[in-house]
C-alpha cells in the first residue's frame, strides 16, 4: 500500500466526507510544484483555489509568518494588534477605501458585507428595503445566509430555511437587472469574475450600469473579490478594471498567501456602519496571519509584479489557443484566472491531469479552470502546458 492510500483510507475513517477530494495527498512544495507522500511532483495549476498567491514555501513570506509567531501568535480584539494595524493601513491605501474589517475567510467576508448593506439601508429608510440582488451562477459561500445569496438552485437544498431577502438577476443583462430593481432592494452583489460559476466576466457596460443605478437609488454596490482580488486578474483589485470604486469589497484567499483571512473594505459611505458589537470575530486580524497578508502585499502590488500577471496570463490563453485542443469551444479569463469551455467532462479531464502531473480545477459544468500562483516561471507554465495538452490530445 502506497503512502497516498493509506492517508486516503485513514481520513475516510475520521474526516466527515464533504469533499468529492482527488487522491493525492500533498508532503511539501516550493513555488509552483507540489510533491506528494509518494515522490510524485506536479504542476500546480490551482494555487489552493487562488490562495497560494506566491506559491509553496516562498522565503519572504515564510520569514515574515515565522518572525511574527515568535513575536504574538494571537490576541484579542479588545486590545491593537500593530501588524494588523499596518495591515489595515497598507490595504486602505492600495485599494482607495476608506475602513477594513478583517474575518478568517471569503464567506465571513460575504456575511459580513450583507450585515453592512442591511443596516446602512435600516438607519437610513428603516424596516422593509433589505432585498439584496445577487446574479446567476454566482457563488458567495456555504453559510446559510451566503449559500442563499449564491444564485444556483444545487446548493439550495437541505438546509431550509435559508435565510431570506435575495433575488437573482443575469450578470450582463439590463434590461433582467431593472426588472428585479423593486423599492425593497438595498444593494446589488455581483462577482466582477464568476470564478465558481464558469469564469464569467463581467462586462465594462454592465459595471457601470450597476455603478449609475445604485448612485442614482442609494442602493450599495457590492464586489465579491475572494476570489477575484490580490493581484489575480493583473490589478490589485478587478473593481480596478471598471475605473470606479464599490461601497464595500470582499477579499480573501490570496490575501493571506496561505493561511485563513477574510477583509471586508467599506468606501465613503459604510466606512461606519458597523458599530462596536454590531459584528466581530474571535481570530480575525490576527498576527501571524497579518504578517504574511502584509509581505503578500508588498510583493503583489508593486506595478511590474502586476503586470507580470497579465502578460503570464496572455501567454497561457495565446498557447492554448495555438495547439488547437480538441472539444475546447473558448478560452476566456483575466490574468491568472483562465477559463477553458470545453465539450467533455471538466472533471474527468481534471483527474487525467492529476495522473499525468498537473492540478487543475473545474467550474461550472462545462469549465476547467486554471489559477496558478501568481509567482509561477515560464519554464512551469511551460511544463504544465505540455500536460495539459498530452491529456487533451489523448
Amino acid at each position: 500500500m502506497t503512502h497516498t492510500n493509506h492517508i486516503v483510507e485513514q481520513d475516510a475513517h475520521h474526516v466527515m466526507p464533504t469533499y468529492g477530494r482527488f487522491p493525492l495527498a500533498a508532503e511539501c512544495g516550493k513555488g509552483a510544484v507540489l510533491t506528494d507522500v509518494d515522490g510524485k511532483s506536479y504542476i500546480d495549476f490551482t494555487s489552493g483555489i487562488g490562495v497560494n498567491a506566491l506559491g509553496y514555501c516562498d522565503e519572504g513570506w515564510v520569514k515574515a509568518v515565522t518572525e511574527q509567531l515568535t513575536k504574538v501568535q494571537h490576541i484579542s480584539n479588545y486590545y491593537y494588534s500593530p501588524v494588523t494595524t499596518e495591515l489595515a493601513d497598507r490595504l486602505i491605501e492600495l485599494s482607495g477605501m476608506k475602513k477594513v474589517f478583517f474575518g478568517n475567510s471569503g464567506a465571513e467576508a460575504n456575511e459580513a458585507a450583507i450585515k453592512i448593506a442591511r443596516k446602512y439601508s435600516f438607519d437610513k429608510y428603516g424596516e422593509g428595503r433589505s432585498t439584496i440582488i445577487t446574479f446567476n451562477s454566482s457563488f458567495h459561500g456555504r453559510t446559510v445566509t451566503t449559500l442563499a445569496a449564491t444564485a444556483q438552485d444545487s446548493f439550495h437544498n437541505f438546509f431550509f430555511p435559508f435565510t431570506e431577502g435575495f433575488k437573482y438577476a443575469e450578470l450582463n443583462d439590463a434590461e433582467g437587472l431593472l426588472e428585479a430593481l423593486t423599492p425593497d432592494v438595498c444593494a446589488i452583489f455581483v462577482e466582477p469574475i464568476q470564478g465558481e460559476g464558469g469564469v464569467n466576466i463581467m462586462t465594462g457596460e454592465f459595471a457601470l450600469l450597476l455603478k449609475k443605478i445604485c448612485e442614482e437609488k442609494d442602493i450599495l454596490l457590492l464586489f465579491d473579490e475572494v476570489q477575484t482580488g490580490i493581484g489575480r486578474t493583473g490589478r490589485l483589485y478587478a473593481f480596478e478594471h471598471f475605473g470606479f470604486c464599490p461601497d464595500v469589497v470582499t477579499s480573501a484567499k490570496g490575501l493571506g498567501g496561505g493561511l485563513p483571512i477574510g477583509a471586508v473594505l467599506c468606501g465613503e459611505k459604510t466606512m461606519n456602519v458597523l458599530t462596536a458589537g454590531t459584528h466581530g470575530t474571535t481570530f480575525g486580524g490576527n498576527p501571524v496571519v497579518a504578517a504574511g497578508a502584509l509581505e503578500v502585499l508588498k510583493r503583489v502590488a508593486d506595478r511590474d509584479f502586476l503586470s507580470s500577471v497579465g502578460e503570464k496570463g496572455r501567454y497561457i490563453t495565446e498557447k492554448i489557443l495555438k495547439m488547437e485542443l480538441p472539444n475546447v469551444v473558448q478560452v476566456r479569463g483575466r490574468g491568472l484566472m483562465i477559463g477553458i469551455q470545453v465539450t467533455e467532462s471538466p472533471k474527468d479531464l481534471c483527474k487525467k491531469c492529476l495522473e499525468a502531473g498537473l492540478l487543475t480545477l473545474t467550474a461550472g459544468k462545462d469549465v476547467l479552470r486554471l489559477l496558478p500562483p501568481l509567482t509561477i516561471s515560464y519554464e512551469e507554465i511551460d511544463q504544465g502546458l505540455a500536460i495539459l495538452e498530452q491529456v487533451m490530445k489523448g
